[in-house]
């Protein structure tokens, strides 16, 4: 069994959680409140702006030539691709990126980002790929789970393009790599070193999961 077979074994009912989240199941149904999307794109925005700064630390921790375009790539595919998707539904509710980066992070985006950038300082580039699976993972499953259950009914959905990209060629590519990533640099480690990795990766779904819980909670 591949490592990340190992690891999706470790969540997959906290994943399943994810697909009858009253968030995920209202935007494929089209029935989420607006004001609500826009909360968590606000908190997302800023996710992905710590999110991002990872990779950057891999890019530093890299020892070849090939890991440092391969973390760098995916630095600039969160700051670039990613975030374009937030911009877009972000100016129609008239917010620019200088107005969302005057916004704060609330305690749920902190407490993940937090944990996540601990990891990248003090662990080894094991830890740091482990450590951001479980969101890029978790949104292709996501998505690709909406496209399917809702594929008749997304034509007028506010929320399409959300699920559209998320479910998308090139986020599957995105995700795949990061898969093949990890289980070649996993091939070989200790029994050890598995269950701490497995930890963090437990660990970061449940941060997703308080994500998904703040995004359909918080009210302003």
């Amino acid at each position: 069994m591949k490592f990340t077979e190992c690891l999706f074994e470790e969540v997959k009912e906290i994943w399943e959680e994810y697909l009858n989240h009253p968030f995920v199941k209202e935007m494929g149904e089209g029935t989420l409140p607006k004001e609500k999307f826009k909360n968590y794109l606000i908190q997302d925005y800023l996710y992905l702006k710590e999110y991002a700064k990872m990779f950057c630390m891999g890019v530093v921790k890299a020892t070849t030539m090939e890991e440092i375009k391969f973390y760098f790539n995916t630095a600039k595919n969160i700051l670039e691709d990613e975030t374009s998707t937030h911009n877009m539904y972000l100016k129609g509710f008239g917010m620019e990126p200088v107005d969302v980066e005057k916004c704060n992070c609330n305690m749920v985006t902190s407490s993940y980002t937090s944990y996540m950038q601990a990891k990248s300082l003090t662990g080894d580039l094991n830890e740091i790929a482990v450590a951001t699976l479980s969101c890029t993972w978790s949104y292709y499953y996501i998505g690709i789970h909406l496209a399917e259950k809702y594929a008749d009914k997304l034509e007028n959905n506010f929320y399409k393009t959300w699920i559209d990209v998320y479910a998308g060629e090139d986020n599957y590519k995105f995700t795949m790599d990061w898969i093949d990533h990890i289980d070649k640099i996993c091939k070989d480690i200790s029994d050890e070193e598995k269950k701490r990795l497995k930890e963090i990766f437990v660990i970061t779904s449940i941060h997703e999961m308080n994500f998904w819980d703040m995004g359909y909670s918080e009210v302003k």
